[in-house]
């Protein structure tokens, strides 16, 4: 335990996101004496500008889809009406309602919260410009905190194409939408991987005319095969416009008074003009690891990221770095895990299992929701692993039918000489909540048989996935 003035710690992590404040919770419940830094308000961009209202307003769109289905279901609600600053005023109260609950844990867990601008100043000394009384940054001072062990999580921030720049406006990120009260008639979505297939989706349901463009020739492309070509079709199907290894000159882009215009075409085809009153650029993250002092300590970045081992310790002794910035997969949870282990690491357990991030799950809430675990099928032809598929669509479940939302499949694939679980793929209703019966399954090493062997309540969604564990040896009951 730290000794001395107010300032001595015996970990110091500095940023609070999902991965800072997971892991300051559980070293203050280890025992150690922790101070959580952060310029920001505790709970990262996951909580304010990233996750939670992203995911407020896809309940929303979802909700309205619904209710336009509700003849379906024997009720006439009519057309919905959308009223988006309701919408947006929701979104926000979420939000709120999360971060006053978070604030509390950290007098639950007795964690120093310290509120200013910190940087490193050597591997284990952060020097912290800190808030006045009233809030406002730098107007507190200087606080130089010492402790034994530093955790780096600094997140990240929305980034750009090159020579693309954002106006708030016309070309904007997701900052922007998430802080928008109002929708745009139409709206151009850069980039196809989970965040923009997301606002893609929401877009389209709360009425909005949605253009897709994908550089790569697969939506959703870190994800396998035949969930990329079912998003594509889905989304095609509902009327968007979906182009994949799309081209544009970021010099074509024109932003005017009252819409935005670019020239696009599919890779070695004639390019046409296209306009929408907003662009969003949804093309990736940078890690935040410039000011942060990083140039004080033998921590070592490559191609932006910093290097960091199984157990989150980077190249300089005490210091370790976790989340956004260390790359691995840029999600809330995974960042969450990465604290974890760091903050058992620095306590001092002996039997932290290395983190793995084959076996952390991937999520997106794009409707029909997508969710994975593990190796997809290309994966494993790539290295050459003999494996086998046992593959269940959602209309062969009743709940699935039940509940109207029927589209997609889960997926499980396994070695085909040790039996092992290779990857668990899910596309369609609650695909993310249903992620979690295959993450326990990477977690105990269970084999598709014992997955498909588990009694799955009836009617369930659950039960797709064990009927696809038992499809893997072609003993599926239902389908």
């Amino acid at each position: 335990m730290a000794v001395g003035s107010s300032n001595d710690f015996d970990l110091i992590v500095l940023g609070a996101g999902t991965g800072g404040y997971s892991a300051a919770f559980r070293a203050a419940q280890l025992g150690l004496k922790v101070a959580l830094v952060d310029e920001d308000k505790i709970g990262g961009t996951c909580l304010h500008r990233g996750c939670i209202p992203t995911k407020a307003l896809l309940e929303s769109a979802a909700f309205t889809e619904r209710i336009r289905h509700a003849k379906d279901f024997g009720i006439d609600a009519g057309d919905p009406v959308v009223d988006y600053a309701r919408l947006a005023a929701r979104r926000d109260q979420v939000v709120k309602r999360m971060w006053t609950g978070l604030k509390t844990l950290i007098d639950k867990n007795k964690v120093t919260w310290i509120a200013g601008r910190g940087r490193l100043d050597g591997p284990t000394t952060v020097k912290v410009l800190m808030h006045g009384e009233d809030g406002t940054p730098g107007a507190g001072g200087e606080r130089v905190l010492r402790g034994t062990d530093v955790i780096l999580a600094t997140g990240s921030r929305v980034k750009s194409l090159p020579g693309l720049e954002p106006d708030g406006k016309r070309i904007v990120t997701s900052d922007e939408v998430l802080a928008a009260d109002s929708l745009p008639k139409d709206v151009i979505v850069v980039g196809a991987g989970a965040v923009g297939v997301e606002f893609a989706s929401m877009y389209h349901d709360l009425g909005v005319k949605v253009t897709l463009l994908e550089y790569l020739p697969a939506v959703v492309p870190a994800e396998d095969r035949e969930v990329s070509q079912l998003i594509e079709r889905s989304f095609t199907r509902r009327g968007m416009t979906v182009m994949t290894s799309a081209r544009f000159d970021v010099k074509s882009v024109k932003a005017g008074k009252d819409r935005v215009k670019l020239t696009v075409g599919p890779e070695g085809k004639d390019a046409t003009e296209i306009s929408a009153e907003l662009l969003l650029v949804a093309t990736g993250r940078a890690p935040n690891v410039e000011n942060v002092g990083l140039e004080t300590t033998r921590a070592e970045v490559e191609k932006g990221f910093v290097k960091v081992d199984g157990r989150m310790r980077t190249r300089e002794p005490h210091l370790y770095a976790i989340g956004d910035i260390v790359g691995g997969l840029l999600l809330a949870h995974t960042a969450a895990h990465e604290g974890l282990v760091a903050a058992h690491v620095i306590a001092g357990d002996k039997d932290v299992h290395p983190i793995d991030y084959v076996q952390q799950p991937r999520a997106t809430y794009c409707r029909p929701e997508i969710a994975s675990i593990g190796l997809t099928e290309q994966q494993c032809q790539e290295r050459g692993i003999p494996y086998k598929v046992g593959k269940v669509p959602f209309q062969a479940i009743a709940k699935a039918i039940i509940g109207g939302e029927y589209e997609g499949f889960a997926k499980v694939i396994g070695h085909k000489e040790t039996d092992d679980t290779l990857g668990i793929h899910l596309v369609g209703p609650h695909a993310t909540d249903l992620v979690a019966e295959a993450s326990l399954a990477f977690q105990l090493d269970a084999t598709p048989w014992e997955i498909g062997g588990a009694t799955h309540a009836h009617p369930t969604l659950a039960e797709v996935v064990g009927e696809a564990a038992m499809a893997v040896d072609g003993r599926s009951i239902n389908f």
